[in-house]
């Protein structure tokens, strides 16, 4: 009797199952194109194709010496400004309210100049995004790069994780939902794939009538492509 239940509920969920056809090609589910936001040479570059990063380490530099310079001028004005005005705290008592004012403008003014130059001598410096690993280069030591031009120099993108970009007929925009089970092949490999449909696209495309779904997938080649079936739960 129990087999005979099983098998009308399996029958059941099979026919408010549907199955819908997708293509697809995997991508890096991160990716950036980095670029320096100043001018200058290049002076050193630390990585290079297939090198792994981390996040905030440092990628390469522009030579810099002149911005390190003043870096290190602002913070010394900064540091006698702030014991400056921090004495005139202490006897503020005695020190008119004008000449109080003035102190804290010049503290203030050299925090700013800090900040300004820190910021000047950052865009020097070309930092890892994410954790990744860097798969394009177009950079050498002795390179000039143009602040006012501004041209991808690296590119980094996820190590492992990847997402697999889905295109199906619009036709089923109401049917394919989160939590689907998306069954695939990879163009030249036989082995069969699952994973779960984690966002729909909120537009079709006009030109060719198709949708976009994305799952998401480690450890494959990005730009590889294939095909499988969405399984969904017809109403």
């Amino acid at each position: 009797m129990k087999k005979i239940i099983w098998s009308v509920v399996g029958l059941v969920l099979s026919l408010q199952a549907g199955e819908v056809y997708a293509t697809f090609t995997v991508e890096a589910q991160k990716s950036a194109q980095l670029a320096f936001n100043a001018s200058g040479i290049v002076d050193k570059v630390r990585i290079d194709i297939g090198s792994v990063v981390k996040e905030n380490e440092i990628l390469a530099t522009l030579e810099s010496n002149d911005i390190n310079a003043s870096l290190q001028m602002a913070r010394t004005v900064y540091k006698y400004a702030k014991k400056d005005f921090e004495r005139q705290l202490k006897v503020k008592h005695l020190v008119d309210q004008e000449s109080l004012d003035q102190y804290a403008s010049k503290y203030e003014s050299a925090k700013d100049q800090v900040i300004y130059q820190q910021a000047l001598f950052d865009k020097t410096v070309l930092k890892a995004p994410f954790d990744g690993i860097v798969f394009w280069k177009e950079l050498e030591v002795g390179d000039t790069v143009s602040g006012a031009m501004i041209r991808t120099v690296l590119k980094v993108q996820s190590l492992h994780a990847r997402k697999l970009i889905l295109s199906f007929d619009q036709k089923y925009w109401k049917e394919i939902k989160e939590g689907d089970t998306f069954t695939y092949k990879l163009d030249g490999d036989s082995r069969q794939y699952k994973g779960k449909i984690v966002k729909v696209y909120p537009s079709a495309d006009a030109n060719n009538r198709k949708m976009q779904a994305e799952v998401h997938a480690k450890d494959l080649p990005v730009g590889l492509f294939g095909d499988g079936m969405i399984t969904t739960q017809m109403k």
